[in-house]
């Protein structure tokens, strides 16, 4: 008589090798550590998830093991969580591009500033000369493309010498004869210059034109006539700019830029492009448009009929409307 299995378990089925499974039944088929891995990772770093799941998909198929809904599901949250992710970064992005262009738009290129009635505004420093003044010009490329073809000027040490350099605008309303200060804004005299000789200038509209109390000036240099153009590189602020430290509060607090001033246009500090403007009266504005030259006489003359015809809309700010075209820029 054939005796029962060990601990009184059923007598096993006849011809069936007894030392294969010794308890009578056979052990429960183990789970692929991937398959876990994968769904645990697909909620905690998709990519991951994604991997793990091939991965266990490929090791069930050869050893049998458990865990493929497991796997599956991974894979599943993986590319959603993926998709997903991808769809905010990109809406992020897109949304985030567009407030700045809004913002750009409506801070303008020479935004208005205004004053309480009686406030004493500031003059602009006295000029003491950086340590590194014009020892390395750089001129990285900007967000936006050139409205123009146009080449950087040349980088790295630019002489500040001679400290004043002659230039005029010949307009379809007359000219205007400028001295570039060197001496103060080397690189920003560096840019202008080489603009002006590439003939970046020529043939642009001035499409700008401010009125108000404690803001008369002309601005130019964007050949889109837009408001918005450049020459697809910007660069850092000079005078008066950099006599303060940037987390100077006075950055934020008007000076008065003289008639006859030159200065940048900008969308913000670092932002210099091509764009310009002609103070043709004194003009409250923070310190952080690079004064690079001064206007003559004749060009103040030419401003001034240029401003007694007004701004289109009637408003104080906005396309002149005068029709000005800078016809050229030339170096004396």
């Amino acid at each position: 008589m054939t005796a029962p299995p060990p601990y009184g378990g059923p007598p096993l089925p006849y011809g069936y090798p007894a030392q294969q499974y010794p308890y009578g039944y056979p052990p429960p088929r183990q789970t692929n550590a991937f398959a876990v891995a994968a769904l645990v990772c697909a909620f905690v770093f998709a990519p991951l998830g994604i991997l793990f799941g091939h991965l266990s998909l490929s090791q069930i198929k050869k050893t049998g093991e458990e865990g493929r809904g497991l796997a599956i599901a991974g894979l599943v949250i993986g590319y959603l969580v993926s998709i997903l992710t991808v769809l905010v970064v990109v809406v992020t992005v897109v949304f985030l591009a567009a407030v700045g262009r809004d913002l750009e738009r409506l801070d303008g290129m020479a935004p208005e500033v205004t004053a309480t009635p009686g406030f004493a505004v500031n003059e602009l420093p006295e000029f003491d000369p950086p340590a590194t003044l014009g020892s390395n010009c750089q001129y990285p490329r900007s967000p936006e493309p050139s409205s123009k073809p146009a080449k950087p000027p040349r980088t790295g040490r630019v002489p500040t010498d001679p400290a004043l350099v002659s230039a005029s605008i010949t307009t379809n309303r007359g000219n205007v004869g400028l001295q570039l200060d060197n001496a103060k804004a080397p690189c920003t005299v560096n840019s202008f210059a080489s603009l002006a000789q590439q003939g970046f200038f020529d043939d642009t509209p001035c499409h700008r034109l401010t009125t108000a109390a404690q803001l008369g000036v002309l601005q130019c240099g964007d050949p889109s006539g837009t408001g918005t153009g450049g020459p697809g590189y910007q660069f850092p602020n000079e005078y008066p700019t950099n006599q303060y430290r940037l987390s100077d509060p006075a950055l934020r607090s008007a000076v008065r830029y003289p008639r006859g001033t030159l200065a940048m246009a900008n969308a913000g500090v670092g932002t210099n492009g091509s764009q310009f403007f002609l103070v043709y009266e004194d003009s409250q504005l923070p310190p952080t448009y690079t004064v690079f030259g001064t206007i003559d006489q004749t060009g103040l003359a030419t401003l001034d009929k240029i401003a007694a015809e007004g701004v289109a809309d009637g408003s104080a700010d906005g396309k002149p409307v005068a029709d000005v075209v800078v016809e050229s820029i030339r170096l004396d």
